[in-house]
């Protein structure tokens, strides 16, 4: 009897949940012009779930009231809706996204001349002492610090001394760093963050500046040349290999 109360109240949790967590429609518009906008990136920053959206800037994602709705497209603001309970009464939202005017600069490239003599050129290309690993899925291997890949170090030194940069963010912050196995879960985050170079997802979801984010890479033992040029997915795989190290090595710490 003990057993069927238990089953009727986790059937009931789950029922209520999916009550609550319902599938929404929208459409992403250009603020300027009303046009359709193709591809936008949207993610729920509670539940970490993801989207995009098609030609006619229609997209569909699952998602509570008063969840959270970020939204990312190169050359716009990303902006942040929050999900209300018009959204879900009347069905079909309209976002509109202002453009950015981006000015880049130019980049010249310098490439490595070579002379045909070994002991000349041996002084001319540059000799790169980092590391590379793997990310599950993806076919290219990523560099990830001068000295090994293994974040392990790094995290020894910030479980024993309370003051350290990564356990005050790690610690601090279980709730954000939990979300990291989600977002590494969802097949549409990960391809948005496998094409996108600006932390903008990471620090909207992880709650930290960039600045707190390449720090986190970089006690992690990850070279300035990876922080430098990672995607967002790579920066996704590193932090998230670190905080499972920090998580392991915390809790030994506990026990001991």
């Amino acid at each position: 009897m003990k057993k069927i109360l238990i089953l009727l109240l986790l059937l009931s949790c789950t029922f209520a949940h999916a009550q609550d967590d319902e599938i929404i429609n929208g459409t992403v518009l250009n603020d300027a012009t009303d046009q359709p906008l193709e591809n936008v990136n949207i993610v729920n920053l509670n539940s970490v779930r993801g989207a995009s959206t098609d030609r006619e800037g229609k997209f569909t994602i699952r998602a509570s009231v008063n969840d959270t709705l970020y939204f990312s497209y190169l050359g716009f603001k990303s902006i942040r809706v929050r999900v209300t309970n018009d959204w879900l009464k009347y069905g079909d939202i309209k976002v509109k996204m202002t453009e950015l005017g981006i000015a880049l600069e130019e980049v010249v490239v310098r490439p490595v001349e070579l002379t045909g003599y070994v002991e000349v050129d041996a002084r001319i290309i540059p000799i790169y002492e980092n590391y590379r690993y793997r990310i599950s899925g993806l076919t290219t291997g990523y560099e990830g610090g001068k000295t090994k890949p293994s974040a392990v170090s790094s995290v020894l030194s910030s479980i024993f001394n309370p003051a350290d940069f990564l356990y005050n963010i790690f610690g601090k912050k279980p709730k954000q760093m939990r979300k990291l196995r989600q977002m590494k879960e969802d097949d549409e985050i990960r391809n948005l963050l496998a094409s996108k170079y600006d932390r903008e997802t990471l620090m909207a979801v992880l709650q930290l500046e960039r600045v707190d984010i390449d720090e986190i890479v970089n006690r992690c033992n990850y070279s300035q040349d990876f922080i430098r040029t990672a995607s967002d997915l790579q920066i996704l795989d590193a932090i998230s290999e670190c905080y499972e190290e920090y998580k392991v090595l915390n809790r030994k710490k506990s026990k001991g």
